[in-house]
């Protein structure tokens, strides 16, 4: 049994999703995603944790900023949401781009407080290692950019703005980025641009990390630099599973879930 309920921070409007009983677990989906990827994995857990599930703004049934918003500004939205919870201290499940909140939160001394265990799932916010592809795209982006650049304005707006609908400036964007327009193509970039290595040593809470072993969004490697910068992890590799191990190997993934929860 789930009921969708709405909570107000600051005029913006998000949605979450409620099942299950027990102590409180808040889950944050990745990027381009909603709550309902991760409801399955709030069923599996039902037994033992009261899941609050969210539509991060700008995703699922929450509407978008009214102006872009930076990784900071979703971490302050999530802990005006556990605050206003009936528990004095939550868990946290985060997926992705939510781990990116995550970190922010943790580093916080109100998330020190009021945070306990926390599991984080192909977790974003480790700077990446860059192939030749992307430099590749990077410099032929800036070369196309250069001759209109120095033109006067308004000209220079229209040619970007007509730069920017071709196709081959879309294929030279990520995937996420391409199909993204204003506020949150805006948020894409703040969010994406800024690296949270620093926040990793201030970071003191029980911490699973649980990754698949094919995760191509968020890869291994990045899950071994996390758990390297905390005090108070450990790192489990789910074999066969992607950057969804949740969705990939769902028994698997509850199964060790459950035991760190309950442990």
């Amino acid at each position: 049994m789930s009921n969708v309920f709405h909570f107000t921070y600051n005029e913006q409007q998000i949605a979450y999703e409620v099942t299950g009983k027990g102590k409180a677990l808040v889950i944050l989906h990745g990027w381009g995603s909603s709550r309902r990827v991760m409801m399955p994995i709030a069923r599996q857990l039902a037994h033992l944790r009261s899941s609050y599930v969210l539509d991060l703004p700008g995703f699922g049934d929450s509407n978008e900023p009214v102006t872009a918003w930076t990784i900071d500004d979703y971490a302050d939205a999530v802990l005006a949401f556990i605050e206003k919870l009936p528990d004095d201290r939550v868990d946290l499940l985060v997926h992705s781009f939510g781990g990116r909140i995550a970190l922010k939160l943790l580093a916080r001394e109100k998330g020190k407080k009021i945070i306990e265990k926390v599991l984080i799932t192909g977790g974003a916010g480790m700077k990446p290692r860059r192939s030749w592809k992307y430099y590749f795209k990077k410099y032929t982006a800036k070369t196309l950019k250069a001759p209109f650049v120095i033109l006067p304005e308004p000209l220079r707006s229209k040619a970007l703005n007509w730069l920017r609908s071709t196709d081959l400036w879309k294929s030279l964007g990520s995937s996420d980025y391409s199909k993204l327009s204003g506020v949150m193509r805006e948020t894409f970039v703040k969010s994406v641009s800024e690296y949270l290595e620093d926040r990793l040593p201030l970071i003191p809470h029980e911490t699973l990390l649980l990754w698949g072993r094919n995760d191509d969004a968020t890869p291994v490697y990045q899950g071994e630099r996390i758990d390297a910068g905390l005090s108070n992890s450990a790192l489990v590799v789910i074999e066969d599973a992607g950057h969804y191990a949740f969705l990939d190997k769902p028994k698997q993934f509850a199964s060790i879930a459950e035991a760190f929860y309950k442990g």
